[in-house]
Parts: C-alpha cells; sequence; structure tokens
C-alpha cells in the first residue's frame, strides 16, 4: 500500500484511527480540515471484522475523504509488531473504504499523551479506558492535520 503516492483529497473531512489490541479509537475532523474531534470507540473485531464495517460506514456517513491510521514505530524511529498490526488492519481497511485513501501518521507516544490530558482535565480509571482511544486518535489526526497544513501552506506560490 503506497499510500503517499495518492495526491491529497484537498477540503473534506477525515477520519483518525487508533488501532489497539482490544479497542480500536475514532476521530473525525472538520470539513476545512482543522480540527479533530473525538467520535467513537469500537471494540476490536479481529475475527468478524464488524470494526472494520463499521468504519467504512463511518467513512460514508460523514462524507470522508481520507483515512488516517496512526502508525506506532519505536522511540527509534523502528517499526515493531504494532506497526506490523496497523499496517494489517490498513491494508484491510482499503478494502472497505475504496476509492477513498488510507494514509498512515507516525504515533509515537500518543496514547502517552492522550491518557495524561486526560488525568488533567480529571479523567482517570474506567472513564479514562473508555475515551483513551478516541483521545489517541484525536492526536493522530490533529498531528496529520497540521502536519498537512504546514504542507500545504509551502506549497503555495
Amino acid at each position: 500500500m503506497n499510500e503517499h503516492r495518492q495526491a491529497d483529497p484537498g477540503p473534506g473531512r477525515r477520519l483518525g484511527v487508533d488501532v489497539g489490541a482490544v479497542r480500536v479509537g475514532v476521530a473525525l475532523s472538520d470539513p476545512a480540515p482543522m480540527l479533530a474531534t473525538p467520535l467513537e470507540t469500537l471494540r476490536r473485531d479481529e475475527e468478524g471484522g464488524s470494526d472494520l464495517a463499521k468504519i467504512a460506514e463511518l467513512v460514508s456517513e460523514h462524507d470522508v475523504v481520507e483515512v488516517v491510521i496512526g502508525l506506532p514505530k519505536t522511540l527509534a524511529g523502528h517499526h515493531g509488531s504494532a506497526a506490523e498490526i496497523a499496517q494489517a488492519y490498513g491494508a484491510a481497511l482499503v478494502e472497505k473504504v475504496a476509492p477513498v485513501p488510507v494514509r498512515f501518521h507516525d504515533e509515537r507516544l500518543t496514547t502517552v499523551t492522550a491518557s495524561r490530558k486526560l488525568s488533567k482535565r480529571g479523567v482517570r480509571g474506567k472513564k479514562q479506558r473508555a475515551v483513551v482511544d478516541q483521545a489517541a486518535a484525536v492526536e493522530i489526526l490533529q498531528a496529520y492535520l497540521d502536519g498537512r497544513g504546514t504542507k500545504t501552506r509551502e506549497e503555495l506560490p
């Protein structure tokens, strides 16, 4: 999957996805796209694929023009088993959402960052576990949008 060779689809909503072993966090951008907000947390369903089907529904329902999946790298920048899981998930998702492009974005420490932000807001324990995946998806998508905005501004004449 060579997602970097696809052209930027321009304005439109983006869906951010944080793939975990048990849950999948999902975030959605505004149409501009400038701001990522939490959308929902799905139960990971490796056997039945109901989580992939739900993401495909969300792509259609929200007129999403691009899906961004967090690609967990080690602190040294290498791909480990978690990155392989994310890439396999992305490959399966491509089949469900085509022709909408699926891209990957570095997500080092997004769950840690999301957990810290939630803790600062007083969200802890079971309540935090219920939303940390959404918050991580927001971190992934917002970082992607911020980088995209910088890249787009640099390309302007």
